[in-house]
């Protein structure tokens, strides 16, 4: 992928007050309003936006409680620094996708996911259930059932990697499932793995973090989800890899020698 801006659209918001904090959140994600720039005053916005200013402040609050604004006595409400966004939250990381977002974007996206995915495959390798188990199985089964590049295969990828959040037993692991959602629906629409040596090397990385948590092997489970990882970056262009990463026969027998 080059550096050039790829729009990945998002759900819309249903009530006015979610519409308006959509269309002023991406305002700012996108420039128009810099950082800390003052918002127009109440009566143009009510007017601009055709809605009450219980509407409007609500919209306002939204926005300050996820970091994007701040209110001022005497001042008025004003954009806060990027640093301050929570960028965790799951409308700031769809608001981004509607923007657009580049490599480097994709690249902070992988590199919070391997600070946490894979040492929640390891934790999850030593306390799942059985119930955690077969979760992680259906959610594997509809991605080996479903065509790569349809939404039932992003949304089984999606639930077997909050499967392995849950069975971590770590509620901070859980928390980051916003980030793992727009990861994949970003990577997914970029460069869907439909090349049938794509779609084995995929499907062959998940089987085995599967297989690794049931047999509890927190080694071999941390490091096939970093594989996964890391072979999404790879079909994005987001960065190079070891192709010895990705062949989970090379990993079966480098394991080995190991042992």
């Amino acid at each position: 992928m080059s550096s050039r801006l790829v729009v990945i659209p998002t759900r819309r918001a249903h009530s006015n007050h979610e519409q308006v904090a959509r269309s002023i959140g991406i305002d700012i994600i996108a420039g128009r309003y810099a950082e800390g720039t003052r918002l127009p005053g109440d009566v143009e916005l009510t007017s601009s936006f055709g809605v009450s200013r219980p509407v409007l402040r609500e919209s306002v609050k939204t926005l300050v409680a996820k970091g994007l604004l701040t209110t001022k006595a005497r001042v008025g409400t004003v954009v806060r620094e990027r640093a301050a966004w929570n960028m965790f939250d799951a409308d700031v990381l769809a608001w981004h996708l509607d923007v657009g977002i580049d490599r480097r974007f994709l690249s902070d996206l992988a590199e919070i996911r391997l600070a946490v995915e894979p040492r929640a495959a390891a934790l999850a390798a030593t306390r799942r259930s059985e119930a955690d188990i077969a979760e992680l199985r259906r959610a594997f089964a509809i991605m080996q059932q479903a065509p790569s590049d349809s939404d039932a295969f992003t949304d089984g990828d999606l639930a077997l990697h909050i499967a392995v959040a849950n069975a971590s037993g770590n509620p901070f692991m859980r928390s980051v499932d916003a980030v793992i959602s727009a990861a994949l629906r970003a990577s997914f629409l970029l460069s869907a793995p439909v090349d049938p040596v794509d779609r084995s090397t995929v499907l062959d990385w998940h089987q085995r973090i599967v297989d690794s948590i049931a047999a509890g092997d927190p080694g071999s489970a941390a490091a096939a989800m970093t594989a996964v990882i890391f072979n999404g970056m790879r079909r994005h262009g987001a960065s190079p890899v070891d192709p010895t990463l990705l062949d989970p026969a090379s990993a079966a027998v480098s394991d080995k020698d190991k042992a």
